[in-house]
């Protein structure tokens, strides 16, 4: 571990286990639009590219809601889902609670980066995540590039003023992985989450945690 190091999380899947509570409010605009509901763990894959590109994976090929006026009306009866939605089941991953408290312990920089709606990510830190100060929580936002473009990576690396070289991000995905090799980071996937770890270590992927606490391991190696 460099002297300085900060640890950036992606949300979905990694921190939080949001998976009912998204796959619910996608399931309601389907059927409110005459469509059939996916299983639960289909959403694992619409997951971790931002809310719209879910509300347009979810539909089927030929009856994606065409970009612009089509996909921005899907958009908001999906957040509105997920506006009731969103506290009804989220919770942490067993063991989140001991590696942050850890972290704070060593006064190692944490930050959130997901390509959530940034309202949404910041109601779901705060609702779920309050106990610890967090240096940086960055959501999707207009005129900022999600991730895998490093863009959002190296903003939050300059706001904890760490280099990007020193942060590890870690995550569930491929989109995560690309965005760690992007931005320079150390490119850390978790076995938790939403996707297989082959799909990880495709991806990038430099370390597997099995556990969160495995990261206080290899941070000390």
């Amino acid at each position: 571990m460099s002297a300085q190091t900060a640890i950036l999380f992606d949300l979905d899947g990694t921190l939080l286990d949001t998976l009912q509570d998204l796959a619910d409010s996608g399931n309601e605009v389907l059927s409110a639009r005459g469509f059939p509901p996916h299983p639960v763990d289909a959403y694992r894959t619409f997951i971790g590219n931002g809310m719209v590109n879910l509300v347009r994976d979810i539909f089927p090929k030929e009856h994606r809601p065409e970009e612009g006026a089509g996909t921005e009306a899907v958009l908001a009866e999906y957040r509105e889902a997920y506006g009731r939605n969103w506290q009804n089941t989220t919770s942490l991953f067993p063991g989140i609670t001991g590696l942050l408290d850890e972290l704070k312990v060593k006064q190692i920089p944490i930050g959130v980066l997901s390509n959530k709606a940034h309202d949404f990510t910041l109601k779901c830190v705060e609702a779920f995540l309050s106990d610890w100060e967090w240096d940086i929580v960055l959501g999707a936002r207009e005129g900022v590039l999600k991730k895998p473009d490093p863009a959002g990576a190296i903003e939050a690396a300059g706001a904890v003023g760490i280099a990007p070289a020193d942060c590890w991000f870690i995550g569930d995905s491929d989109v995560d992985m690309f965005t760690a090799v992007n931005a320079g980071m150390r490119a850390v996937g978790v076995s938790w989450g939403f996707r297989p770890v082959e799909e990880l270590r495709e991806a990038g992927a430099e370390l597997i945690l099995q556990e969160p606490a495995d990261l206080l391991t290899f941070l000390r190696e």
